[in-house]
């Protein structure tokens, strides 16, 4: 339990009740409410408040009730400020309620359902009288907590990742959290549900989804979310994605598939909700073990590492996985698609042998866009994409495609500049830039972007240095349009490319 210290003469309790069960609540729940002056308590316009009917047994006749009535129920007002508004102006004269009863010297307790401080009507109380009040604030059994129990299955377990979300988020928000976390509760249902349900759809966890209706009291339902009509779904009801760990897969999951997924430039920053929530439901990760090393360990969760250089053949064990009925993860840096293992994996499932397992691609956020958002926006215009890797195409290859970019004007982004076996790639490209470019073009080395040793800096095209380049850095060289400057005090280096032409 917290306290606040105040000023005024009476005593603000916010009293947790639990989920329903009358049982639930604590004994300091109970030694307050048998103290108090002063019963405070929600309820809608008919009057029946849940709080109250759950702390029935502990009041006395010579309690002062204060019952305090919503004057909406839904968005529907004609209030001038609104749903909103409304509210608001009903919570002052609540709370100037209170304020008189504590001004003369009562305690107060406001009941409250579950835990005071969580998704309840009392903190619209505390806000507006705890820094005049002494306070304290019991805690109570949640309804989240409540719902496991009765469900009998671990919520969350381990190093799982818990999301609580209200039903009242746009869908396609709802379905980007259910998408990236482990473990879920949506709460707020009733009317919420139908879009609820086709969140839980859409992110692919429905089969996992469980329903609990008035946990612990009367009339209390569990069952399969998917099984739920939506139009019997009350507002205290919960949809709960239990823990991973253990559970049993989904009836009707038994074929395998592979999931190509990028983690971005460097650590769990850089994941979208998509690509968490690919890699949670994956039975095994296969990748470069330096990418799979981003990857939180999950327990049963098999991971199966290795060299960079054997991506064909990394490709073909994920394939073998997913024909014996495994989720495979195929983990790769920055965007899959983008000189990484997409195409590998499509290359190896083009065969025929592969031609029934289904394989999707998961975008990432890319190096360059990555080394781009740190520079500034040199990328604001049309650019082109290079590898300067000579180990899978001839220099003359690359060497011919840099021209054609460099006499288009393009902003060039160069992949793969160089390592400890390529050393004299990046001088060459500059030497053949300068032929098309003039010597002060600004060029970003961007290297580690995420990572703890990240360094970004611009230099001028005659000064890049080839021994400044390794396998971690990334060059975006500018147009005929880029431009650099420094902003401000800090002198801190900005390059942006101009979205329009002076011709245009």
């Amino acid at each position: 339990m917290s306290e606040i210290s105040g000023n005024g003469s009476g005593r603000l309790y916010g009293v947790g009740l639990g989920p329903g069960d009358p049982n639930l609540m604590t004994l300091r729940a109970v030694q307050v409410i048998g103290e108090a002056d002063v019963i405070a308590y929600h309820s809608a316009r008919h009057g029946r408040s849940i709080a109250r009917s759950i702390a029935a047994a502990h009041l006395r006749p010579t309690h002062i009730e204060e019952p305090l009535v919503y004057p909406v129920t839904t968005e529907t007002t004609d209030h001038p400020g609104g749903y909103r508004g409304a509210l608001e102006e009903f919570y002052e004269k609540a709370a100037a309620r209170l304020a008189a009863h504590l001004d003369a010297g009562r305690t107060v307790a406001v009941l409250a359902e579950g835990d005071p401080m969580f998704y309840g009507s009392y903190m619209h109380m505390h806000k507006r009288l705890a820094d005049r009040y002494a306070t304290e604030v019991i805690p109570g059994v949640t309804s989240v907590s409540a719902a496991a129990a009765r469900l009998g299955t671990p919520l969350v377990e381990g190093e799982e990742i818990l999301t609580i979300l209200p039903g009242t988020l746009p869908e396609e928000e709802l379905t980007a959290r259910l998408a990236a976390t482990d473990t879920a509760v949506v709460m707020k249902l009733g009317r919420t549900f139908p879009a609820v349900r086709g969140a839980f759809e859409a992110s692919g966890r429905l089969a996992e989804a469980r329903y609990v209706e008035r946990a612990t009291m009367a009339g209390e339902r569990t069952g399969d979310l998917a099984d739920i009509d939506p139009a019997s779904v009350p507002y205290f009801s919960v949809a709960v994605l239990p823990s991973r760990v253990d559970a049993p897969r989904p009836s009707g999951s038994s074929d395998g598939e592979v999931v190509v997924v990028g983690t971005g430039p460097a650590g769990p920053l850089w994941l979208t909700p998509e690509t968490r929530g690919a890699l949670a439901a994956a039975d095994a990760l296969v990748g470069y073990t330096t990418y799979l090393d981003r990857v939180p360990v999950r327990p049963g969760q098999a991971r199966h590492g290795s060299d960079n250089k054997v991506e064909s053949e990394r490709a073909e064990f994920a394939l073998d996985l997913a024909r014996r009925g495994h989720r495979v993860a195929v983990v790769s840096g920055g965007d899959p698609g983008v000189f990484a293992m997409a195409t590998a994996v499509l290359e190896v499932a083009a065969q025929e042998e592969y031609a029934d397992i289904p394989v999707r691609v998961l975008p990432g956020v890319t190096a360059a866009n990555a080394a781009a958002a740190r520079a500034g926006a040199p990328l604001g215009h049309d650019y082109a994409t290079i590898s300067l890797s000579d180990r899978l195409k001839p220099w003359e290859v690359i060497a011919e495609r840099l021209r054609a970019a460099a006499s288009a004007d393009l902003v060039l982004a160069l992949y793969n500049p160089g390592s400890k076996s390529r050393t004299w790639q990046v001088g060459k490209a500059r030497d053949l830039l300068l032929e098309h470019r003039s010597p002060d073009t600004p060029v970003v080395l961007a290297r580690d972007v995420g990572g703890p040793t990240e360094s970004v800096r611009t230099v001028r095209l005659a000064d890049v240095d080839p021994a400044e380049v390794d396998m971690r850095t990334l060059l975006i060289v500018g147009s005929s349009q880029t431009r650099w400057v420094r902003r401000g005090e800090s002198g801190r280096s900005i390059v942006w490319t101009p979205r329009r032409y002076p011709e245009a």
